[in-house]
Formats: structure tokens, C-alpha cells, sequence
């Protein structure tokens, strides 16, 4: 029923984990610090009322070499209120979010979400702040100065929105609580200043912290989610008291070591099954048994526990002890050691959700990118590695469908077709402003797969896979931008590939090449390829002879400043000179008769993405 309590050499594993990279930051970037917090909660939840009264003390470091004045609170559940921003949004946008659309503007006094602060002081001084929305706008009684800590104290009062977003009550799958951005939450604070945008329902940003949170709630409930579970044999079926003798509400102790949120499930009707890990790490899941959920949620163990295995193999060691699946939420919603999904699905469905949210715990919530600046380093990243992760499980037989030699073919379909709505935007858009959820979603998460496996065919397997693991290893806790993702690919392949970040980041401006023509030349064959669009990229061409035969050519562009290494698909493998990008065509010899050759094809594994593929092919009479 409850939440296993950590084994002391797994603690110790996590916390040499933390030494290293924080001594790893402190040497490689001196210059990205990080803000720090330890948040002690407790709340008491009235389950008839949906709402609950919480303290918060919370002692905040400085770690910046700024002098602080003010400090900013997320109030996330002020957002599910009519005539809020999140509710405007989504009556204005052209293509609203259909779980959202017009529902908080008709939610009741009962129904809506809020949390108030009644009282906030720092290091015991009262202060003075406002509420702005879902901002909590604070002036300090005294400056944080730089390396300096000070602690904050705040009661509030909350009441549980109707299950509109992300988080809530009453489910459509009816699971009591979702309770994701339930808390007062400090915003970040980096390099680039405070990020305290208002709640509109898109992503989060944070600060590492530890967080020891206790949750009052009645007897019948069970809770699951972010956090070890400090009390199991004292709210376990394991009372001493007779039943009739209990207490009415008991009170679940959590603690959580430098995690970005805390996220809680609750429901009278959670069945609780676990599995532990050769590794030792363990695996709970929370869900409704019914027929819709039970021996699909039943047969999830086995899959994500081999998920796990080759997540950590290829992107790097999950350093927690435990990780949730609870039921709950209105979709799929990651949070640290635990996600919320929605139960009632087909099995590869279940399947497919569960790796989503899980591989976020890589790109999210452990590397911790700005989502609302860099959400496709994010969802892209995510989406990339899921597509890889759900290829070796079809591989290995553990759910249905055939595995595909290229997973991503068809993200690179959609990305095409979308580019023809005249509606893309650029990566560098801040996730809130983009003008339609379409190009947002777009930009996240097609756009972000296929600059992952872009760069896979520009730079090879290998120095992929070093790239990949390198970024977990180098910049996990540290909120990488996509500048220092792209030096780590640099550095494992030696190749120059800031061109590539500028053109795909911060403009629409993509490749396309086409076989402009294929002529005799006496004995040899002249190939003549035209540059149609402005990005340039490496290209590979495959001539085909009559006989069967295979030919390979590759051509880098100038500014790349090196050398693909031979594919493993690749045979006979032929190096022609550099193509400067502002050259519109490019001339190449084959040392074979015209007569001889059945076809030259340009990009045949479809990895460099293009706008028209169409142009690519030269076929013999």
C-alpha cells in the first residue's frame, strides 16, 4: 500500500552521485551557479471541502553573485479561475486546448483553484507582498546577499481546482487528487535573472531542492508520488489499534533530496504494487484496479523495468532510489521520481505514455533545461529518446508491433506536411507566446526529435551516443542551454556544428537538396546536386549500378571543418571535397559509364531532413 523507505548504500550511491557533479560544475563552470532550497510543508486536507491550510518554512541560498531585493512565488492554482490568464489564453487562441477550452471560465466559487497567503515573514520579519495572478510578488525586509541564506515562513490557504489541467480533483478516470503545483513554490533565479512567468499552462522552470513535506488526510486514502515515504509501517494496514479505534486522518511523511517539484496522487481506491530493480532502485505504481486499468497496470513492471535498463545504459544513470506511475492527471504530466498518466488505456498505450514521462526525469527534471525558453531540448529530446526506447521494447517483444529501422520517419512526415500550413515558428519562441498550440507543439516536440536525430546523421553513431551520454554526465543539474548542449556534441566529434544550432534554432530556414542532373562525361559520368534550401548540411548520395553494386559519396559542408567517419551501412565509401555553403550547385565525377548506373540517390536514409524528398532521385531509363 505505501511507499518503500530508502536502503542506506542506495542513499550513499546518491549522494557520491551528487558530490560528483557538483564538484564536476564547480571545475567545468565556475560561472553557472545555482540557487538552492529546503522546503519544510505541511498540509491538512479537508477531503469534503477540497481544501487544506499548509506552513511552509523555506530556507533559501543564495548561490549567485547577485544582492537580492525580492523574491517571486508561482501560485499555480490561481490560474484555474475565470478571467484568468490561463482561461483568456484559451479562449482566444485559434486552436485552444481542447481538455482546457472555455471549462475554467465556467467553473463555480466550489470549483475553482486558489491559494492564498495569509502570512509570509523573513527570518521572522513580516513582509510586504502582493498577489499579481498566478505571481506572488515579494519585497524583501532585508537583501540575500551573494552567498548568503535566509529563511522564509508562509501559511496559506488552498482550495483544489475541478481536474482541468495537469492537476486537480475528480479526474475524468475519477482519481481524488492530482496534486501537482499544489504548494507556494519559489521562482528560479540564473544567469539570465528571475523567471516568473505567469501560469498559462505550458512548462516549468526550477530550483534543486530538498523537501520534507507532510500530508494530513483521511484514513481511506492512499498517496503516492514524489518522495521516500519516512512513516510506511505507521500508515500501512499495519495498525496496532483496532480499526474502530484509528484516527480519522493520518498523516504521510515524505522526503525528497534535490528534486525541482514535489508531486502527490491520492485516492481511496489506489491499489499499490512495487517492483524492485536488479540495481536495487524501486518501482511503485498507484492505480485504479477496475477492467479498463487492472491487467494492463499489471503487466507495466516487467516493460518499464527493462525501459529503465536501457534508458540508463544510453542516457545516463537514473541517481534516484525510486520512481512512481500514478494514475491521476488528465493526460501525462512528469514531475521528479514520479509521473502522472491517465489508466484507462490500451496496453501500448500505457506503455507509451509511461516511457514519455519517464525519459522527461532525464531532460527535465535531472539536466533541468528552461522548458519555457528551450522546451524542445525538453519534449524534443524526450520525444527523440522515447521513440528509441519504444523500438528496442517492440525489439525485444515486450509490446506489440513490428520495430522499425527508422522510428522517426515519421515525425520527419509530420514535420514536413506542418511546414506547408504556414504556421512554424521559430525554436527561440518562448513556449507561452507562440500564436497558435499547433506551432508550439511543433516547435517542442517534432522539431526537438528531429534536431536530435539530425545530428545523429551529421555527426555518427558513435560520437552520437558519446554526445548523449557526455551532456547527462557534464551539465545534469545545471540547467543547460542549447549552447552547451551543442559544444558537448562538438567536443565528442570534432566537428564545428554552431551553424547548425543558429539555422535550426533561431530561424525556419532548412535544408533542401535536389540530383539536378545526371550526364555522360566519355567514359565517366558527371552528377551535378543543387542547393535548394538556405540551411546547408552534409550530404551522402548512394549510386546504384546496374549490377547491384553500391557506391557511396559524401560531401560536408565547408563549415562543418571535418570529416563524417564511415557509416556501418555505408560500403565503399568515397570522400569528395567540401561544398561551401554559398555555392548553389556541386559537381562530382563517377568513375563509371553512364550506362552502367541504375540510380543516384541523394539522402536514401531520409535522416537529413528536408522540405521536398522528391527531387532526390535520378533514375536510368
Amino acid at each position: 500500500m505505501t511507499q518503500m523507505t530508502k536502503k542506506p548504500t542506495m542513499r550513499y550511491r546518491l549522494l557520491s552521485l551528487f558530490v560528483l557533479l557538483s564538484v564536476t560544475m564547480l571545475c567545468a563552470q565556475p560561472d553557472r551557479w545555482q540557487q538552492r532550497a529546503e522546503y519544510t510543508m505541511e498540509i491538512d486536507m479537508n477531503v469534503k471541502k477540497h481544501q487544506y491550510e499548509g506552513e511552509q518554512t523555506l530556507k533559501y541560498f543564495n548561490n549567485s553573485p547577485d544582492t537580492l531585493e525580492r523574491v517571486f512565488y508561482h501560485l499555480y492554482f490561481n490560474a484555474f479561475q475565470p478571467g484568468s490568464m490561463m482561461d483568456v489564453r484559451n479562449l482566444t487562441l485559434p486552436d485552444a486546448d481542447r481538455r482546457v477550452g472555455d471549462r475554467i471560465s465556467k467553473l463555480t466559487e466550489k470549483e475553482i483553484g486558489y491559494i492564498k497567503p495569509t502570512k509570509l515573514t523573513q527570518d521572522g520579519r513580516e513582509l510586504n507582498y502582493e498577489v499579481v495572478g498566478t505571481i506572488l510578488e515579494v519585497e524583501l525586509a532585508k537583501p540575500i546577499l551573494p552567498g548568503a541564506s535566509t529563511t522564509f515562513y508562509m501559511e496559506w490557504d488552498a482550495q483544489v481546482p475541478l481536474q482541468i489541467r495537469r492537476s486537480g480533483r475528480d479526474n475524468k478516470e475519477g482519481i481524488a487528487y492530482s496534486m501537482a503545483q499544489w504548494y507556494p513554490k519559489l521562482a528560479e533565479y540564473d544567469y539570465q535573472g528571475w523567471h516568473a512567468n505567469p501560469y498559462v499552462g505550458r512548462e516549468f522552470y526550477h530550483i534543486w531542492s530538498d523537501f520534507d513535506v507532510k500530508i494530513t488526510i483521511d484514513k481511506d486514502y492512499v498517496v503516492g508520488g514524489t518522495g521516500y515515504l519516512q512513516n510506511a509501517a505507521e500508515i500501512g494496514y499495519g495498525y496496532a489499534a483496532e480499526p474502530a479505534k484509528r484516527p480519522k486522518k493520518i498523516t504521510y511523511h515524505f522526503k525528497a533530496p534535490r528534486v525541482g517539484d514535489f508531486m502527490w496522487g491520492a485516492d481511496p481506491d489506489y491499489r499499490h504494487t512495487s517492483l524492485q530493480r536488479a540495481d536495487g532502485m524501486t518501482m511503485n505504481f498507484f492505480f485504479q484496479p477496475g477492467e479498463k486499468t487492472t491487467e494492463n497496470w499489471e503487466n507495466l513492471p516487467k516493460v518499464m523495468d527493462e525501459a529503465f535498463a536501457y534508458i540508463n545504459a544510453h542516457y545516463g544513470q537514473y541517481p534516484y532510489e525510486q520512481y512512481s506511475f500514478v494514475q491521476g492527471g488528465d493526460g501525462g504530466m512528469e514531475y521528479p521520481m514520479a509521473t502522472f498518466i491517465t489508466g484507462e488505456r490500451s496496453f501500448p498505450s500505457l506503455v507509451g505514455v509511461s516511457v514519455h514521462e519517464l525519459m522527461h526525469s532525464w531532460y527535465q527534471h535531472l539536466l533541468g533545461t528552461n522548458e519555457s525558453l528551450y522546451s524542445w531540448m525538453d519534449e524534443g529530446f524526450t520525444s527523440w529518446a522515447s521513440s528509441e526506447v519504444m523500438n528496442h521494447l517492440r525489439k525485444q517483444g515486450l509490446i506489440g508491433g513490428e520495430a522499425a529501422e527508422n522510428p522517426h520517419s515519421r515525425t520527419y512526415a509530420g514535420l514536413r506536411a506542418f511546414r506547408t500550413s504556414g504556421q512554424q515558428e521559430a525554436l527561440s519562441v518562448h513556449a507561452d507566446h507562440f500564436a497558435t498550440n499547433a506551432a508550439y507543439g511543433v516547435a517542442a516536440y517534432t522539431n526537438g526529435s528531429v534536431f536530435q536525430e539530425q545530428l545523429r546523421y551529421i555527426i555518427g553513431e558513435k560520437a552520437h551516443q558519446q554526445t548523449l551520454l557526455r551532456y547527462f554526465n557534464t551539465w545534469a543539474f545545471k540547467h543547460p542551454n542549447p549552447n552547451d548542449f551543442i559544444r558537448i556534441a562538438e567536443k565528442a566529434s570534432g566537428m564545428e556544428l554552431d551553424w547548425y544550432k543558429e539555422y535550426w534554432v533561431y530561424t525556419t530556414d532548412y535544408a533542401d537538396y535536389a540530383v539536378k542532373s545526371v550526364m555522360a562525361d566519355k567514359k565517366i559520368t558527371k552528377v551535378q546536386l543543387e542547393k535548394i534550401g538556405r540551411m546547408p548540411m552534409p550530404l551522402e548520395i548512394l549510386v546504384t549500378r546496374k549490377n547491384g553494386d553500391e557506391q557511396w559519396y559524401y560531401i560536408a559542408p565547408r563549415i562543418l571543418r571535418s570529416t563524417k567517419p564511415q557509416p556501418a551501412y555505408a560500403k565503399n565509401w568515397n570522400v569528395l571535397e567540401d561544398w561551401p555553403w554559398t555555392n548553389p550547385t556541386y559537381d562530382f565525377m563517377i568513375d563509371l559509364p553512364k550506362e552502367e548506373i541504375k540510380s543516384v540517390q541523394l539522402n536514401p536514409t531520409e535522416r537529413m531532413f528536408e522540405d521536398n524528398v522528391d527531387n532526390n532521385l535520378w533514375q536510368s531509363n
